[in-house]
């Protein structure tokens, strides 16, 4: 079905044969469509009668009865006109490649932005599918076949802007900096010596590109930004929810001059590439929001490699169960943190997302009453309400000779970043003993393991029986998406997997009849998951568990035990999450070890 009459003739959409097919349709009112056609107002200006449709945020006459939003609407025009619809992810498209089609000009004229290109043809998005003449102009320029697809209209005239500016600033960058020094990049030592030009990191090309990958990555929720020198071409990716994504390939003397504005900002030292250094920036979103960087660099084989790990002050402010934390375990850790004094471990591997915890943990614990010290490696995240404290090897100020200063500072509650070796875990005890309350984190599996690890370090069991409150340890996994999330029965096939019949009845965990599954919509990238939750396993040390801390204890007696007196598996606390709906066994499966026997 064509949406008017002149379908056939170039032209542009209007808000009135658009309503019209609408109402012809059985979506909208014709007295909506009536008022909204009589509403000289919004005649005004370019406004694409999309758009101007989306704002009255109507909602569908016919069931489910959704709300015609841009991208509903713009779904809805692709289906009408028979072309395809098409979603513009920057993440997807080569932009250097798509603006070499056309001119920022030509693109701007007709409303049209290149989005893919082959060797076959060139695919083009329009929010005007009526629009046609430059097609086949632009067919005998290119010597290629022309595919149009249907965008939506915001996302044309954004991108653009966006792509071209962005191709614009790395090829006028690339062009300045044409030889670049091999200075950094073993393999192209040899050509120390020959003219080369190196890019100024201040430069505007610059400039643009580093406030464009941070916009970017903040836009994508991207928890890391990672730059990759190679042989070619440096590589830009994205960690978002816990996977990498590819995001651009960008000129080797781009990448350097990027990293080196990126040094200068972290007030590191840009002349110094061959050992590892870290530093940190502070910036803001476009909408005002404060975000933190932490910069890390590595020489490699190619040149410098920079990892920005980006920290949101949000979330320090989260509540325990937006972490993941369900009654129970919220119950038992309020148990544990509520005490005035010994030492609670956090464990995990990293990206585990320990460091959330506990800042928000202190974060509740922060009041006027009390002082809140912490020693770290590095400072994650500046908090007011905590007197922080920075390792500095060079200076030999470690995590023991911190927590023995912090000591002297008439500390209510110690917050040591990591338990790595003897002397700091001697320290802990220490400060646990003298009355205060200390919280650390530790590398192990799950958290009875934690309590055999201190042993190994040579902590006594005496000591260990003194202060230890109890272990934490916790997974992230990812949630699936609440737009797209599809109910489908539960499969008993699925059991032999997860061992639900073995490990979950113990626990009285009920068999659901439904769980879900991921899909993939434009809200979560076509991933089916947006955002992440902890699964936890908490120990809290009895007098039961203590007897069984010993020289000679039994990681394997003590989990039993553990699991007797009501501490949940990882896999248990994810099986419970799957039942919930909140995500899948594939996601537990892949980040929690198998539980032990109760």
């Amino acid at each position: 079905m064509q949406i008017a009459a002149e379908a056939n003739q170039d032209h542009r959409l209007t808000i009135s044969e658009v309503l019209q097919a609408l109402v012809a349709e059985g979506l909208v009112l014709k007295a909506d469509a009536d008022k909204l056609i009589a509403d000289r107002r919004l005649h005004r200006g370019d406004h694409h009668p999309l758009v101007v449709i989306a704002d009255q945020k109507w909602r569908s006459l016919k069931p489910p009865q959704k709300v015609l939003s841009l991208e509903w609407l713009t779904e809805w025009l692709a289906r009408q006109t028979g072309m395809d619809y098409f979603h513009i992810d920057p993440l997807k498209i080569n932009f250097s490649a798509v603006t070499d089609v056309m001119s920022s000009h030509y693109a701007a004229r007709f409303k049209i932005l290149p989005v893919e290109v082959s060797t076959r043809e060139v695919v083009i998005a329009t929010c005007e599918p009526y629009v046609k003449d430059w097609e086949k102009e632009l067919k005998q320029i290119l010597r290629l076949e022309i595919r149009r697809v249907i965008a939506n209209p915001l996302d044309v005239s954004r991108y653009q802007v966006e792509f071209y500016n962005l191709a614009k600033s790395v090829k006028g960058a690339a062009q300045k900096g044409e030889q670049r020094t091999g200075i950094g990049n073993f393999e192209q030592l040899v050509q120390i010596g020959q003219t080369s030009k190196q890019l100024d990191a201040n430069d505007q090309h610059i400039v643009h590109v580093v406030d464009w990958l941070w916009q970017y990555a903040f836009d994508q929720r991207a928890s890391d930004i990672h730059m990759e020198p190679r042989r070619d071409a440096g590589e830009v990716r994205f960690r978002i929810d816990g996977v990498l994504h590819p995001v651009y390939q960008i000129p080797m003397a781009v990448m350097a001059a990027m990293t080196s504005r990126i040094k200068i900002l972290g007030r590191m030292d840009v002349v110094e590439k061959r050992r590892p250094q870290d530093g940190r920036i502070k910036t803001r979103t476009a909408d005002g929001q404060d975000v933190e960087l932490r910069l890390s660099t590595l020489p490699t084989a190619f040149g410098e490699k920079l990892v920005m790990r980006v920290f949101d002050p949000d979330v320090i402010v989260k509540d325990f169960a937006e972490l993941g934390f369900s009654e129970d375990d919220k119950t038992r850790w309020k148990q544990m943190t509520g005490q005035p004094n010994g030492i609670i471990l956090v464990t995990g591997p990293t990206g585990s997302g320990k460091t959330t915890t506990l800042y928000s943990t202190l974060k509740t614990l922060a009041t006027p009453e009390v002082n809140v010290c912490t020693i770290e490696d590095p400072i994650e995240m500046i908090e007011p309400a905590f007197n922080q404290m920075q390792v500095q090897q060079s200076i030999e100020l470690g995590f023991a000779e911190g927590v023995r200063a912090l000591m002297r500072q008439d500390p209510d509650i110690i917050m040591v970043g990591e338990v790595r070796d003897v002397q700091t875990a001697e320290m802990a005890v220490q400060a646990a003993l003298t009355g205060h309350l200390v919280l650390s984190t530790l590398h192990t599996n799950d958290s009875a393991s934690a309590i055999t690890r201190l042993l190994e370090l040579g902590v006594p069991a005496y000591l260990l029986n003194s202060t230890i409150l109890g272990v934490m340890a916790q997974r992230l996994v990812r949630t699936l998406c609440r737009h797209c999330k599809e109910k489908i029965a539960y499969e008993p096939g699925r059991e032999g997997d997860l061992g639900w019949e073995e490990f979950v009845a113990p626990w009285k965990a009920k068999r659901p009849a439904h769980i879900y599954r991921p899909v993939g919509c434009l809200e979560c990238r076509n991933t089916g998951y947006s955002g992440r939750i902890g699964l936890y396993e908490i120990l809290l040390l009895s007098p039961e568990v203590k007897r069984l801390v010993n020289a000679e204890a039994d990681v394997a007696k003590i989990r039993d035990l553990a699991y007797k007196e009501g501490m949940k598996p990882l896999r248990i606390s994810g099986a419970m999450k799957v039942a919930m709906g909140l995500t899948t066994f594939e996601e537990v499966l892949k980040v929690a070890p198998p539980p032990g026997k109760a």
